[in-house]
């Protein structure tokens, strides 16, 4: 199977422009394709992983990716999806953020010997003139139009700032800027960033001719990840210090059984034939997917070592034996700790709620034990009894995730 059909097969293409001569391009090795990454933390996260992973996929056929690192328009904030307006940066957060990235790209990416680039927009965007880009770029948009983009008719009701009205003419300025100078024939995005793509090709033909070469295709991937990001704690980051190898096996170890098929085929490397056996799986045979899924992502992001450890640290924590030491650990000090916390407090400090209204409702709905207790009253304190010679306590929230807490001087 080549390339195209298998990133079809894989479920990630949504919509497509000139869908043959994309399909020529990409199976004979000769697209030149960017995807844009906006530098809005200081880590790459799941919904960034699964755009990676089609990249990746794409350079091990002969295709050659342009990482496009958001540094100019991050300065403005992409209204797609969103009900509000994003929060302002400075330089120095959006340019600290675009280092971060650049190391967790090289992961995914080969960008030796000019088989891949990694460019950062901040260095045509920053120094445009104002005038001259109203005359040259936005005369070829009609506002009818883009007003009536998906990504703007989010907005509307509770207000689109003039900031963020310009966020796809930059967009479309990105692959204006590298079709012109690095040879780029195609953008991936997804199906949220249909409307700037287009955008972007328009611009490309309104101001080079009709003939000249230039794809869209947008994903799947970009919206599901961004579902797939983000759970009721909040993001799955690729940072190991944002969130740890084992943390980050158990997201996908505890994946709904309705997406283990789906996540298998759009991101791992494991061959469609062996994913479709595992679709004639059913009840337990679940779990062993789901066991599959995690190690292989696991070890992409983070390498063979942390996969394997993160595994044996589940397996421990699933038979009832050795939590202690397997799972991930929050110290706090014993000033800090004094004669206890409430729960909730242990709860937020341990990264195990994204708020305390959260809590209350994991605690009544009997979702939180300690030491293998379950705690009842959101009033409960943890005091320092409940802590062994070592001085740590073990959290357990819902059926699969296992958190200790250590004191320390």
């Amino acid at each position: 199977m080549k390339i195209f059909e298998e990133l079809e097969a894989r479920g990630l293409l949504a919509q497509l422009t000139n869908r043959e001569e994309i399909r020529d391009l990409i199976n004979e090795g000769k697209a030149t394709f960017y995807i844009g990454f906006d530098p809005t933390a200081d880590s790459l996260h799941v919904g960034h992983f699964m755009a990676l992973c089609l990249m990746k996929r794409l350079q091990m056929a002969g295709n050659k990716p342009i990482a496009l690192i958001g540094g100019g328009t991050a300065m403005v904030g992409d209204p797609s999806g969103r009900s509000d307006m994003r929060q302002m940066m400075t330089v120095e957060t959006i340019n600290h953020n675009v280092e971060c990235f650049k190391k967790q790209m090289s992961r995914f990416i080969d960008f030796s010997e000019g088989k891949a680039l990694l460019v950062n927009n901040a260095d045509w965007l920053m120094g445009l003139n104002y005038i001259e880009l109203l005359r040259e770029v936005g005369a070829n948009f009609s506002v009818n139009r883009m007003l009536s983009a998906e990504c703007y008719k989010q907005r509307m009701e509770k207000g689109l700032s003039f900031l963020e009205f310009n966020y796809m003419i930059m967009q479309s300025y990105d692959f204006y800027e590298l079709f012109k100078n690095y040879g780029c024939n195609m953008q991936f995005g997804g199906d949220d960033q249909w409307s700037n793509m287009l955008g972007g090709t328009e611009l490309i033909r309104r101001k080079l001719g009709k003939d000249s070469y230039a794809m869209t295709i947008t994903l799947l991937l970009n919206s599901e990840g961004k579902k797939m990001g983000k759970t009721q704690s909040g993001a799955v980051w690729l940072d190991p210090n944002k969130t740890s190898p084992y943390e980050f096996y158990q997201y996908w170890r505890n994946v709904a059984d309705a997406d283990v098929l789906k996540c298998l085929r759009m991101l791992t490397f494991l061959p469609l034939e062996q994913i479709d056996e595992m679709d004639k799986w059913e009840g337990s045979q679940l779990n062993k997917a789901k066991e599959i899924l995690a190690y292989e992502l696991t070890n992409l992001v983070h390498g063979e070592e942390e996969a394997k450890k993160a595994q044996e640290a589940a397996k421990a924590l699933f038979s009832g034996a050795g939590a202690a030491g397997s799972a991930p650990t929050t110290e706090i000090s014993e000033s800090e700790y004094g004669d206890g916390l409430q729960i909730i407090e242990l709860l937020e400090k341990c990264g195990l709620i994204s708020s305390r209204g959260e809590g209350r409702r994991l605690v009544q709905q009997g979702g939180v034990k300690v030491n293998g207790e379950k705690v009842a009253d959101i009033g409960t304190v943890i005091g320092l009894d409940l802590f062994d010679d070592e001085k740590t306590i073990m959290i357990q929230k819902g059926k699969k995730v296992y958190h200790q807490v250590k004191i320390v001087e």
